[in-house]
């Protein structure tokens, strides 16, 4: 029996309008993937914060627009693509490189930053949906040469080793302690789950949180 998928596809002459525009079919079918993508992620951030979007259009539909970022306090200009993620705007546009690109899928934490004070992957969040909320990194936590207690108390505990995890944790920790001023250890355990360490210091890590706990408790 023939195997039906050998069959070769009829040939169609190209309509006029094909032909004068000399659009390929590859190049139709592959210019209508790339529309129906940013139709499904653009229309719904753009059209709920137009003020802070100016879009840039191709002749397939919308491709880039400048938007506005609250990072650390600050409001920043970045244009993007529809399909940029959060951690490539911070890192490739704006030059905030703790969020750091390990997994890439939403996996490690290793990129962890606070959106609006919660723990977000900003690997897998779209810099688009990060318009209009604020936007905090590690790099915000010290004032001038002083650390924040959590970052002193990594440093007092060694809770990190290659350091490609560090940043994600840190922001983990801070969620934590910013919603849970005295934490148990199994709700530092709890706290943390998101992010792995490739180097295994889980146990410093958590005595980090706890004594950054105590740090902040006397005001420190």
């Amino acid at each position: 029996m023939p195997d039906l998928h050998d069959k070769p596809e009829p040939e169609i002459s190209p309509a006029p309008e094909t032909q004068q525009t000399g659009i390929s079919r590859r190049g139709f079918l592959k210019g209508v993937g790339a529309g129906a993508v940013t139709a499904t992620v653009v229309p719904a951030v753009w059209l709920s914060h137009a003020e802070n979007a100016a879009a840039q259009t191709s002749p397939m539909g919308v491709t880039d627009a400048s938007i506005q970022l609250k990072v650390n306090g600050k409001i920043h200009t970045v244009q993007v693509e529809a399909r940029t993620t959060l951690a490539s705007a911070l890192r490739d546009r704006l030059d905030v490189t703790s969020p750091k690109l390990v997994c890439d899928r939403g996996e490690c934490g290793a990129c962890t930053v606070l959106i609006d004070g919660k723990t977000v992957y900003s690997c897998i969040m779209l810099a688009l949906d990060a318009v209009g909320r604020d936007i905090t990194t590690v790099e915000s936590l010290a004032s001038g040469e002083t650390l924040h207690p959590i970052q002193e108390a990594f440093i007092e505990k060694d809770a990190l080793m290659c350091g490609f995890c560090t940043p994600g944790f840190v922001m983990a920790v801070k969620a934590l302690l910013d919603a849970n001023p005295n934490p148990t250890l199994e709700e530092v355990k709890r706290g943390v789950s998101g992010n792995i360490c490739r180097c295994g210091t889980y146990p410093r890590v958590f005595e980090a949180a706890l004594e950054a706990a105590r740090k902040m408790k006397k005001g420190g």
